[in-house]
């Protein structure tokens, strides 16, 4: 289990990570988002005992970090961004070293081949790295965090650089894991986030700005109560149907997406679920559905409204700079109009004294 404790760092008199908190169970998987520069690489760089917060604690299963690190890091399994790889060793000799570091308890033969036949890289394992491609240096990096079997898994974008079927692999991989592993899963794929974790925490600024299931997220960030579900039959019918059901405020039938299958779109009173209800009378009436939908955000529409959306378009000080800019731009569209009055006028004077000078010439 990973505990963080209002955990805080500071670079001088930047704050980068402030007095966050979270836990993470065993067996769970957690999602851990940020945009750049948000404190998100900070937090696990002080996770993994790389570096030493400024004040709070980080228990890794049980095991405060900085109290004693070298027995906390002993049950870390650490994939950072770019992995820790020897290019010139070959991978079997690579996995072997890191065996030797972490100074393993299991059968050594029988525990690397274990590794790596998990990550798929056995065909390689006596290539050497710097003649891989980059997916299967990710994966020897992915395997030498595997390597010892520590309960905790921290992964900072395990499927950079591999390709559609690496990526479902992996993924497929890091939920197996979830099973027996406390895994913490950082990624700039947020589709691979929602498709793999138990639980999101984002951070934002150097603080979490959300901690919840993406379902959960998805609820409370959105204002929406809507379902799209096709439905073949009457329409005058099923319109009928659905109006009757308690909680339904508002229907409105679609365009015909089939022959004889139209779709509507169902409004619920706020906070209310009518999935169920709606599924039981539309069975009673022997009345199939086709598809449903509901208005849920997407984990990308989550991220971007929690770390920038309507906070940055209420921020009082954006809102100053924006009137500021404007008083500015009417002040230079002003001077333009002043500027060009001044032109026109002398060009004026210009014109009366060609025609001035003209006029005695001739």
């Amino acid at each position: 289990m990973i505990e963080v404790k209002n955990l805080t760092k500071h670079y001088g008199d930047k704050r980068a990570v402030s007095n966050i908190s979270f836990t993470v169970d065993d067996g769970e998987i957690l999602g851990f988002l940020g945009p750049n520069g948000a404190g998100k690489s900070t937090t696990m760089n002080m996770l993994t005992g790389y570096i030493s917060s400024t004040s709070g604690d980080a228990v890794i299963n049980g095991v405060n970090i900085l109290e004693e690190p070298v027995k906390a890091k002993s049950f870390i399994g650490y994939l950072p961004e770019v992995p820790p790889l020897y290019v010139d060793m070959t991978v079997r000799g690579y996995l072997n070293f890191i065996y030797d570091l972490k100074s393993c308890k299991q059968p050594r033969t029988q525990h690397i081949e274990e590794v790596c036949k998990l990550t798929k890289i056995f065909d390689v394992k006596e290539r050497i790295i710097k003649h891989l491609s980059k997916g299967y240096r990710q994966r020897v990096g992915l395997a030498q965090a595997l390597v010892g079997n520590p309960p905790v898994l921290i992964l900072d974008e395990p499927t950079a650089g591999l390709d559609p079927k690496q990526i479902i692999e992996i993924r497929t991989l890091i939920k197996k894991l979830g099973k027996t592993h406390t895994v913490i899963l950082s990624s700039h794929i947020l589709t691979e986030i929602q498709a793999v974790c138990d639980r999101i925490v984002i951070i934002n600024k150097g603080e979490i700005a959300a901690n919840d299931t993406a379902d959960n997220l998805s609820r409370t960030v959105s204002s929406d109560h809507r379902l799209s579900v096709r439905i073949p039959g009457d329409k005058k019918e099923i319109m009928q149907l659905i109006k009757a059901i308690e909680d339904v405020k508002y229907i409105r039938a679609d365009m015909e997406r089939e022959p004889g299958v139209y779709e509507y779109e169902i409004e619920a009173a706020e906070g209310k679920d009518i999935r169920r209800e709606l599924n039981k009378v539309l069975a009673e009436n022997s009345l199939p559905i086709l598809m449903m939908r509901t208005a849920d955000l997407t984990l990308e529409d989550i991220f971007l409204k929690v770390t920038m959306g309507q906070e940055f378009m209420l921020n009082p000080e954006f809102s100053a700079k924006k009137e500021k800019l404007n008083q500015e731009e009417v002040s230079l569209e002003d001077l333009e109009f002043k500027v060009t009055g001044i032109v026109k006028k002398h060009m004026e004077k210009e014109r009366q004294k060609d025609s001035e000078y003209g006029g005695d010439k001739e």
